[in-house]
């Protein structure tokens, strides 16, 4: 049996690349480490497992959800938003759950791109960025996101002919894989940047609960103008530890939102109800408390990481958000993937390579921060080891 010609434009797709290799080294019989996927490591909050256990034993729930979502989680995302970023969103109109962000940035692609359309992408960046395009059978036009400009892409480099053909543009802060934040500025030149260029901004704010040393991440929708030029991704995931439970919500621009619902009434039926009952409590202020003590696990974390790379001369940046340590690969490796190769082999240590989350990530290597601690320490000692070779 063959597979359809547009499976065949994108390669595997990373994680579950990392997760095969993980496997065949358990199989052999060795003790393997995994610093490559981003999954948090500590359970969700347990406010939210109970608040998704009675709304899981209503028999309310049990029926097929609206697409559009429970007036209560609606509400939520929208009171969130308020006191969080001190954004007004009208709940029934700006705001919609999602099943997961990933779901919800592949299906965008579905809503607002045809053949032969371009989709501007950040590079390195969210694999979905570049394979969601390709999948519909649109091109992604890479946005290189350099250390010289702060992981910010150069909007004006962009060639003339590709910004013609171009629908979206897919934008990261703070930034995975990098863990860049958003320099001042920079979100109010990509709104006039999208009205000059009649352009749909999608910015995936996945990682803005994680944060360190102070920082508070901003909305894009912040920015004045953002809302009429941009929809925002906001995940529950990472911030409070809800990556199985699939639960996301789009928000921003009403006719983007309206055009998102229609795609998805032909697609799927909607979140689970429950979950969204759970993540209305996850957004509540009793949760402010258990997403700082997560932060700060993280931050103890990432100081473990840091400070056993810069003993063995690898010059890496403290990120101030995300769950990522972003290092350049140490000189005598011909390739990040290289590089990787060898940690796996001699270390039995899982990392990423840089170069697999796009071609201007080549050069580095990302380390994820959701082991726990013993672990992580055990880690990074079988890393430092390594990288004193």
């Amino acid at each position: 049996m063959q597979p359809s010609k547009r499976l065949e434009r994108i390669p595997p797709y990373l994680f579950a690349e990392l997760e095969k290799k993980i496997a065949d080294k358990k199989a052999a019989g060795i003790d393997v480490i995994s610093l490559g996927i981003g999954d948090p490591d500590t359970p969700t909050p347990a406010n939210v497992v109970e608040a998704g256990q009675r709304a899981l034993a209503d028999p309310g729930t049990h029926q097929y959800p609206s697409n559009r979502g429970r007036e209560e989680f609606r509400r939520a995302i929208a009171d969130f938003y308020a006191r969080r970023f001190g954004v007004s969103l009208d709940p029934e109109t700006e705001v919609m759950p999602a099943i997961g962000a990933k779901e919800c940035i592949f299906n965008l692609n579905l809503a607002f791109l045809d053949p032969g359309d371009v989709a501007l992408a950040s590079d390195p960046g969210y694999p979905v960025y570049t394979g969601g395009p390709l999948l519909v059978g649109a091109e992604p036009v890479l946005l290189p996101l350099l250390p010289e400009r702060q992981f910010t892409p150069d909007l004006g480099a962009i060639p003339a002919d590709k910004l013609a053909k171009a629908k979206l543009t897919f934008l990261n802060y703070p930034n995975n894989p990098t863990g860049a934040i958003v320099p001042d500025g920079f979100f109010a030149e990509v709104v006039e940047f999208a009205k000059a260029n009649d352009l749909l901004v999608v910015h995936d704010a996945s990682y803005t609960e994680t944060a360190y040393d102070g920082y508070r991440p901003p909305s894009f929708l912040e920015t004045p103008g953002a809302k009429d030029v941009g929809v925002e991704v906001f995940s529950l995931s990472k911030g409070y530890n809800m990556t199985g439970w699939r639960a996301a919500a789009i928000v921003g621009n009403a006719e983007a939102i309206a055009t998102y619902w229609r795609l998805k009434t032909n697609i799927d039926s909607g979140n689970f109800e429950a979950v969204q009952l759970a993540a209305v409590e996850a957004l509540s202020p009793a949760t402010d408390a258990a997403v700082e003590q997560m932060n700060a696990i993280y931050q103890r974390r990432r100081d473990l990481v840091c400070d056993a790379l810069a003993e063995i001369g690898v010059n890496v940046s403290r990120p101030k958000a995300t769950i990522y340590i972003w290092a350049p690969v140490p000189a005598g490796f011909e390739s990040a993937a290289a590089y990787c190769a060898h940690v796996l082999e001699e270390s039995a240590v899982v990392i990423s390579p840089g170069g697999a989350y796009g071609a201007s990530g080549e050069g580095f290597f990302r380390i994820s921060l959701t082991t726990p601690d013993e672990r992580l320490t055990e880690a990074v000692d079988r890393l430092r080891s390594t990288l004193a070779k």
